[in-house]
């Protein structure tokens, strides 16, 4: 996969990507990640990339110019056809499952706005796809480019060591992840539940998807009413005291 990120913050964006297991899948060549400055496509001398909005208000916007050329500029320096995204407040939530749809797609180009925005006109232009990572206002795209590069690089082949790494993890399946445990076995008088330690993986794998389902289920109920239960999981459910606590059983409800 390769990911163009188009910012005013180029150097920003590769020392966050060049780092840990994105950053080792660079350099492996799993994926391929190029930051361009909007700031150098600018027909300006002064580099100067915003102006006042018309219609008055506060700050600056992002003219269209510079984003326009920059983007037709890195659009022609990979043979792999550029799926353009505008990182927005006013986006689509992303989504494990947008995180899914974007890792199977062989390039994303990343568009960082900054101050109050960019001009409409270059999203129109450009025909971009608007993702939000969240209800709330960052002072610029960079953040946000990084959260969905992170997210959806990792579930490309190769990143992780296994898919699993990523498939029972919390928002794959629409679950959110069991508890996890690790030396020593006991901490605090805290110890690690009993199945956790049998070598049974029959049950362990039982019990895993019962704590994800109490977990999902107390803490994201809107979560859990989308979840497809299978039999043995309407069973256990009934079985469960409202009051019980997630993480506390060891017992395996079959």
């Amino acid at each position: 996969m390769r990911i163009d990120i188009l910012t005013l913050f180029p150097q920003m964006c590769q020392q966050v990507m060049a780092e840990s297991i994105i950053g080792r899948a660079w350099k492996k060549g799993i994926i391929d990640v190029a930051c361009h400055n909007i700031r150098d496509y600018t027909e300006n001398k002064q580099k100067q990339v915003d102006d006042m909005p018309f219609g008055g208000g506060m700050g600056v916007v992002m003219q269209a110019q510079p984003i326009y050329d920059c983007y037709m500029t890195v659009k022609d320096m990979h043979p792999a056809p550029p799926h353009a995204i505008y990182l927005s407040p006013q986006g689509k939530p992303l989504t494990q499952a947008k995180a899914v749809e974007l890792s199977k797609l062989p390039r994303l180009v990343l568009i960082c706005g900054h101050y109050e925005g960019v001009d409409e006109r270059v999203l129109e232009e450009l025909q971009v796809e608007e993702i939000s990572i969240g209800d709330y206002v960052l002072t610029g795209g960079e953040l946000p480019a990084l959260v969905l590069a992170d997210c959806v690089c990792r579930m490309v082949p190769g990143v992780l060591s296994a898919e699993e790494c990523f498939t029972e993890e919390s928002h794959y399946a629409g679950l959110l992840e069991y508890p996890q445990y690790s030396r020593p076995r006991e901490w605090k008088g805290r110890e690690v539940p009993e199945v956790l330690l049998s070598g049974h993986h029959k049950n362990i794998e039982v019990w895993r998807r019962q704590q994800s389902l109490l977990r999902t289920k107390s803490k994201r109920p809107d979560l859990f009413e989308k979840v497809e239960l299978t039999k043995q999981d309407k069973a256990f459910l009934v079985q469960i005291e409202p009051e019980e606590c997630l993480g506390d059983s060891t017992e395996i409800q079959k």
